[in-house]
């Protein structure tokens, strides 16, 4: 039985998280339902002075960060916690995120899959030993490398995956030593509150913890303002990142930004097998992961195939409220994106596109959509949906579809189904992409693996054993040795 959405948000807390500290400014912004559209809470809006705080409180607490062993515990610990009150994250989602119960209960197992990689990676931090002796002279030194935390993160995370993605940025970022301060998406608020107290419950000490709350940009600003942030890591709009990295100057970052995420059916690829996994990744949270699938393209041989069964398995697929069990799509994160999408679907029909499923839209509901007969110059086909909208694309040869894939602005995943090994390494070797998922679609992931874009997509790995990489530095240690007397 669902729980009433007071029984869900009881034990939550709207305030900002201090160095470790609930703390209000006095300034509210509502979080939303997001099939009603009712406003749920109202979460502090933090000061500019408490975020100079985290940052000064978290600076000067370094030194106290636990050894690995003891960051190794402290995430297990919150796994731990996490897992014993998985229904109450899965009814947050359901409400603040549009997430079915599926999607969440998924999310929810991804990132407690994220806890126990980073956990394990927080023990066997270490550098390597230098070949010093393959240069001339120096057959007496020693020289070896040490991994070192950067100090202060700063994660900047998204809406459309408030559980794992941000655990996908705080846990590796604990498990190298930092202190961290997070910033939640304005839309998705009240997840990250619920992990942070599972944090500190879990051990990890409160001086090294903040959660600043925003919406809109403002709180991200003064958030890049604090010269005493050493590392950012953000999951969001190309445009933004372009403005972190501006105002970041000479401190790393890893941003994960925008996508037109794309997936080939060959002409020997086997369907059974492809299109489940191709109508999940198209729409599972409504679209909006940045590798949903945005173009299909499909082998001119198996084009009318692909186009009939996508069809008939698409309007079996049930759209609506998210807390409902039999709601296989629900609502995009606000009602003017969905009314977005919907325009741009509009337009490409009114340009020749056929609308072969889908294409109403009931507030922030937007059925799961697909069209055929589009072309460049479409904005569906141009310029990234993130709504559940495919477009179908025929191609003769494999060629044409590298070049189609990078000619777009963006390099995150792609994904090709097809049985043959010469066509899976000719993509491998000429795609711009992140990553390549052979029998698989563009939104295949396994948490332990590095993910990553080239070009508008960003740069840097996920991945906590790659996220703890780039949050450590690396430093140079080297002994010169002389014979005992």
């Amino acid at each position: 039985m669902t729980a009433s959405i007071p029984q869900v948000l009881e034990s939550v807390s709207t305030l900002s998280l201090i160095a470790g500290q609930r703390v209000s400014s006095g300034t509210t912004f509502a979080v939303r339902n997001r099939y009603s559209g009712e406003a749920i809470a109202h979460v502090d809006q933090t000061s500019r002075e408490h975020i100079q705080q985290a940052v000064a409180v978290a600076r000067r607490h370094l030194k106290q960060v636990p050894d690995g062993y003891k960051r190794s515990r402290i995430l297990r610990k919150a796994a731990d916690i996490i897992q014993a009150r998985k229904q109450q994250f899965v009814d947050i989602m359901m409400l603040e995120a549009g997430f079915t119960a599926v999607e969440s209960s998924g999310e929810i197992d991804r990132g407690l899959d994220t806890l126990e990689i980073s956990a394990e990676e927080a023990k066997r931090i270490c550098g390597e030993m230098i070949p010093m002796d393959g240069n001339p002279g120096q057959k007496d030194r020693i020289a070896f490398t040490l991994r070192t935390p950067v100090g202060v993160v700063c994660a900047i995370t998204p809406f459309n995956a408030p559980f794992n993605a941000l655990l996908h940025k705080i846990a590796p970022a604990i498990a190298a030593g930092n202190a961290v301060i997070l910033k939640p998406s304005g839309y998705t608020p009240l997840t990250a509150s619920l992990i942070c107290d599972v944090l500190l419950e879990a051990g990890w000490p409160g001086e090294l913890l903040s959660l600043v709350h925003g919406e809109g940009a403002e709180a991200g600003e003064w958030l890049l303002d604090e010269q005493g942030i050493d590392f950012y890591t953000f999951t969001g709009s190309t445009r933004v990142g372009r403005i972190i990295q501006q105002k970041a100057g000479r401190r790393r970052t890893q941003l994960e930004l925008g996508s037109i995420a794309c997936t080939v059916i060959c002409a020997d690829a086997d369907l059974d097998m492809a299109l489940p996994r191709i109508l999940r990744a198209t729409f599972r949270k409504a679209g909006q992961v940045c590798t949903s699938i945005q173009r299909l393209y499909v082998a001119q041989s198996r084009a009318e195939e692909v186009a009939a069964r996508l069809e008939q398995a698409t309007r079996v697929l049930k759209s609506g409220d998210p807390r409902l069990a039999d709601t296989d799509v629900g609502p995009m994160i606000a009602e003017k994106e969905a009314m977005r999408a919907e325009s741009w679907v509009q337009e490409a029909i009114s340009l020749g596109a056929r609308l072969v499923a889908g294409g109403r839209r009931d507030k922030s509901v937007l059925e799961p959509t697909i069209l055929s007969d589009v072309r460049p110059g479409m904005k569906v086909v141009d310029q990234e949906i993130f709504a559940p909208v495919v477009t179908l694309m025929p191609f003769q040869t494999v060629a044409e579809v590298i070049e189609s894939i990078n000619a777009t602005p963006y390099g995150l995943a792609t994904g090709v189904f097809t049985n043959d090994v010469n066509t899976a390494f000719y993509m491998a070797r000429n795609l711009r992409v992140g990553g390549l998922h052979v029998n698989e679609t563009s939104s295949s992931r396994n948490d332990g693996m590095p993910y990553g874009g080239v070009k508008d997509s960003g740069y840097g790995f996920e991945g906590p054993k790659y996220a703890i990489r780039d949050m450590t530095d690396e430093k140079v240690v080297s002994f010169s040795l002389s014979d005992p007397a």
